[in-house]
């Protein structure tokens, strides 16, 4: 069976979560550092927490997904 078509099962593999809200995207410089590889990021310094470039960003999501 094709995994599009797969409707019915017990529902999702991953436990539901409400995603994190993204920072608001800075106009223009400075940008805050990704904390992974030091490039600029999409946010303004101002952001707290850890801020990632778009390609961390996509990795890490990548690492946490459900791989069930």
């Amino acid at each position: 069976m094709d995994r599009s078509e797969d409707t019915g099962g017990d529902g999702d593999h991953c436990a539901s979560t409400s995603p994190t809200p993204a920072p608001p995207t800075a106009a223009g410089p400075p940008y805050a550092e990704c904390v992974l590889c030091r490039e600029p990021t999409e946010y303004p310094e101002s952001t707290k927490g850890a801020t990632l470039c778009p390609v961390c960003e996509w990795q890490e999501a990548q690492r946490t997904a459900c791989s069930g």
